[in-house]
């Protein structure tokens, strides 16, 4: 575990561990929310139950506003890192191997699987798979749907919308961090971690995530924020969460962030439903004043989530402690996220076309399809990616280090 200065000159430890462990626990509680999906009486998913539910458009929200926030915001403290080794060049090249060669991997390979599945829920459909293959690829250019530029009848990124905006922001940080002077930038951050010192203030950071939320809207198709606002929580991972002294302000103030979060929620979320139930009204995207007002909350209580969840987690290790104990888990856990967050949804599409006609009951249905495709995702993970080293490039896992004796080795 190594040291070094933080943005503002204090020292910082590269290694977070907690953060492995909650990338992992997101990436895996995908599997509970997308097979939710299947019985969700809103959402359009790609395979449906005859027989649907409303409370987990409920259940959903209180996870969405912060698993994938945190993802991107975990994923600016990597690239900080990162470029910090590699320098921008060196860092554009490795984001364009590590996420760049998956997507395409699996564009071509994983993504038309669950769209022939939603064909074949179609009535009289009798295509095989090798024959809308081809289709699938049928598109036009979408310059205004930057970056999601290719569209098409059937095509699409499903899924893997979080790596097509994670290259996005990094190949658009990595020429700025060039351009800008890095005494200027180190000044920047200065800057923004002094608003945090006074008890508090950190909270008041959430405001430009709220603005995206009550200007631009949210996105259901994107986890229940804008692309914008997920690039707002990638710059705070970039330039604040590496820093020493606002690390220290997140846990002074993680028990105001997590009751300013709580209090957000408990107000907002009757007012999306309020604003639902409306037919002529999209709590997502209008701009009535309660819908505005709505996403302002909502955009808010997603930073103090945030905050309360780094906060608490971020606690002092004694120099005692021996990391090889965390060596098992990390060798085989933290280099899987990304494998595994490819690997599931198409698994789960799968289980669910050939569950969802049992016509047993909503729950019974719901825990075999989460079995399954838990089970299924892990096992094509070990059998079919950690195991060679062609499967390991084409699904972004780094090679092994010198006597590491692990797949990849974790970050």
């Amino acid at each position: 575990m190594t040291t070094h200065a933080g943005p503002s000159g204090g020292t910082v430890t590269e290694r977070r561990p907690e953060l492995d462990a909650m990338r992992a626990l997101v990436v895996v509680g995908l599997v509970f929310f997308h097979a939710s999906l299947v019985f969700d009486s809103r959402d359009d998913f790609y395979v449906k139950n005859a027989e649907t539910t409303g409370i987990t458009f409920i259940i959903a929200g209180l996870c969405v506003i912060w698993a994938m926030p945190l993802l991107f915001l975990i994923a600016g403290l990597g690239t900080w890192h990162s470029m910090r080794r590699r320098g921008p060049g060196g860092f554009a090249v490795e984001r364009l191997l590590r996420l760049g060669v998956p997507l395409v991997f699996a564009l071509v390979v994983l993504l038309p699987l669950p769209q022939w599945l939603r064909a074949r829920g179609t009535p009289g459909y009798a295509e095989s798979y090798w024959e809308f293959w081809p289709r699938f690829f049928t598109v036009r250019l979408e310059l205004s749907d930057f970056p999601f530029i290719l569209e098409g009848e059937h095509f699409e990124t499903g899924h893997l919308w979080f790596v097509v905006l994670l290259l996005t922001f990094s190949l658009l940080l990595a020429p700025l961090a060039r351009w800008v002077p890095r005494e200027r930038a180190r000044r920047a951050r200065a800057r923004l971690v002094a608003l945090s010192r006074p008890r508090g203030a950190l909270l008041l950071l959430g405001l430009p995530v709220a603005a995206v939320c009550a200007v631009i809207g949210l996105a259901e198709e994107f986890g229940g924020w804008d692309r914008w606002a997920y690039l707002v929580f990638f710059l705070y991972g970039f330039l604040l969460v590496t820093d020493r002294d606002f690390r220290a302000a997140m846990r002074r103030d993680r028990v105001p962030a997590a009751v300013a979060a709580v209090t957000l929620l408990a107000v907002g979320m009757p007012g999306f439903i309020l604003v639902g139930q409306d037919p002529g009204t999209d709590p997502f995207r209008d701009l009535t004043p309660l819908a505005v007002g709505v996403r302002t909350l909502y955009g808010l209580a997603g930073w103090c989530a945030l905050v309360a969840i780094l906060g608490a987690l971020d606690r002092p290790r004694p120099a005692s402690a021996s990391p090889g104990r965390r060596r098992g888990w990390y060798a085989y856990l933290a280099p899987a996220v990304l494998p595994l967050y490819i690997l599931h949804q198409p698994i789960v599409v799968a289980a669910a076309y050939f569950v969802v006609g049992w016509r047993a009951p909503i729950l019974v249905e719901y825990l075999v399809i989460v079995a399954v495709s838990l089970a299924l995702t892990l096992l094509a993970y070990d059998l079919l990616v950690r195991r060679t080293r062609v499967t390991r490039f084409l699904f972004g896992m780094r090679e092994p280090t010198a006597g590491s004796g692990s797949p990849a080795r974790p970050r």
